[in-house]
């Protein structure tokens, strides 16, 4: 494996370690939490996620295929984030190194999953269920670590 896939790898347990702690424990009446008209509800941005990993495991293949998905119910959609999260690490472990456009992933699918996430947290904050702050700098990340067995975090505040 290559460093670059390997830096691939951990920013994806980033994004699951961030994702999860975004989605656990949410209520159900948070995933059609409508900010404002125009804005999408956290079960629509969650659905585009996994449509982000189902775009990114073909990219580790150099195929460029997109779907909309409709979202699911919320519950289906964590499971989905989950999956398309492992899915995703799989892909990278087993890519062809030379197939992988390291950079371009990163800018594209990863980055766009990290924005993302962040659009769910303050989602959570604006619907009354906030999520707790973190230093993220000490968080027990780990790669490969990318379903919903996150560490728990020692680094938390208010």
């Amino acid at each position: 494996m290559t460093e670059k896939i390997a830096f691939l790898r951990h920013s994806l347990a980033t994004a699951a370690y961030r994702g999860n702690k975004a989605v656990r424990g949410a209520p159900p009446e948070f995933a059609d939490f409508k900010a404002a008209p125009d804005i999408r509800t956290p079960v629509q941005i969650l659905a585009h996620v996994g449509d982000l990993f189902d775009w990114a495991v073909g990219l580790t293949r150099r195929e460029q295929v997109w779907h909309d998905s409709k979202p699911l119910p919320w519950k289906e959609e964590v499971a989905r984030f989950h999956a398309g999260l492992k899915a995703f690490d799989d892909a990278l472990t087993n890519a062809d190194p030379d197939a992988v456009d390291a950079e371009r992933i990163l800018q594209a699918p990863i980055a766009d999953t990290l924005t993302h996430i962040g659009q769910i947290a303050l989602l959570r904050r604006m619907a009354g269920v906030p999520i707790r702050g973190e230093n993220y700098f000490k968080a027990n990340i780990r790669t490969g670590v990318v379903g919903p067995e996150q560490a728990d975090s020692d680094f938390e505040f208010d």
